[in-house]
């Protein structure tokens, strides 16, 4: 009789196990995290609709998951990954167990502003990278970290915003590309690490005022700029990078020399309305100026003299769909543009 309770007993406790083992058995299979390791806590902290991989013990990644909301976020989390899902609002307080954050994906949602809390990001001080283009934003979200230097915000449907950015001092990169932007006023003026600011495709009519000093690439191509201020580029010594393509830009609207700086490496002027090919420094590589009106091959426009020791280093030069051709450009061409392997006309 003892011998039969005994294996009753065993028998018990073997089912039991069994049936604990099954049951995470079936949750791990359920999250797609089965490891033939035991179990920690972060493991059993995160949430059923996304994966906490041990190999990489600090991040969430809940991208392609058809989530409407955002998910609890560990406190031990510091990067999450929200981006390609259907999500249309994050209430406050959604991310304040996990102020630690660093990067925050959000990128192509269906995010909307009135449904986005005023103080979702605010305690998130450590915060870095804060992604949320192709979404439907129509403002900047407000109360945003000072600690983030990458924001990406292309591709909504921002048109005015008030001073969002104040006290950002750590920003570098700056995406507002392929919004409803007409006017910015002054709000960059204090982004003192700004170096990289696209606002491509968007409805500006002059160019930004007031740009950080650091500012390395400028992009503003496709909007709706006639003109550009004079002396513009020289309250911007590291400027490297310009692109104003497919703008209303003419030669009334391009004060003398204004291009005539020695940082320069690359100007895209192409798809404009100029008639004639504007001063350029020497230093300058790239320049592309197709899609124009431009009616003479100007060779003063790259060299003041030509010489042994005067000449221009660029490298790219694009002319085509204007109104010369090859016999337009004249033999000293080759003294004073020696480094341009071919000029497309």
């Amino acid at each position: 009789m003892q011998t039969a309770v005994l294996l009753l007993i065993m028998g018990l406790v073997d089912l039991s196990i069994s049936q604990y083992h099954s049951q995470w058995h079936w949750l791990s299979h359920l999250r797609g995290r089965w490891r033939h390791v035991p179990w920690q806590a972060e493991d059993m902290d995160c949430p059923l609709e996304c994966d906490c991989p041990s190999a990489y013990p600090t991040a969430m990644f809940c991208h392609n998951r058809k989530l409407q909301h955002v998910p609890y976020v560990p406190s031990h989390i510091k990067y999450v990954y929200l981006q390609r899902n259907q999500i249309t609002g994050i209430q406050d307080g959604v991310f304040d167990n996990a102020t630690d954050l660093i990067w925050v994906a959000l990128f192509n949602n269906q995010l909307q502003s009135d449904k986005i809390g005023k103080n979702v990001f605010s305690k998130l001080k450590n915060l870095d990278r804060l992604l949320l283009d192709h979404n439907e934003l129509t403002r900047v979200p407000s109360n945003l970290p000072t600690s983030i230097k990458d924001l990406r915000l292309g591709h909504n449907k921002i048109s005015k915003f008030p001073n969002w950015f104040k006290g950002m001092a750590e920003l570098t990169t700056l995406q507002l590309q392929a919004n409803a932007i007409e006017d910015v006023g002054g709000v960059f003026k204090g982004l003192k690490s700004l170096t990289v600011l696209d606002m491509r495709k968007n409805r500006l009519k002059s160019i930004p005022e007031q740009l950080p000093e650091r500012l390395q690439q400028l992009y503003l191509d496709s909007n709706n700029i006639g003109s550009v201020p004079a002396g513009f580029f020289t309250m911007l010594p590291k400027l490297q990078f310009v692109r104003l393509a497919h703008n209303k830009l003419t030669d009334k609207g391009l004060p003398s020399n204004v291009f005539n700086v020695s940082t320069l490496v690359e100007l895209d002027l192409s798809f404009n309305k100029l008639e004639k090919i504007p001063v350029v420094n020497r230093n300058l590589e790239y320049l592309y100026l197709q899609a124009n009106k431009i009616k003479e091959f100007s060779l003063s426009s790259f060299c003041s003299a030509i010489n042994m020791i005067n000449f221009s280093k660029l490298r790219m030069l694009r002319l085509d769909a204007n109104e010369i051709s090859a016999k337009d450009i004249p033999a000293e061409a080759a003294y004073c543009l020696r480094h341009v392997a071919s000029i497309d006309v």
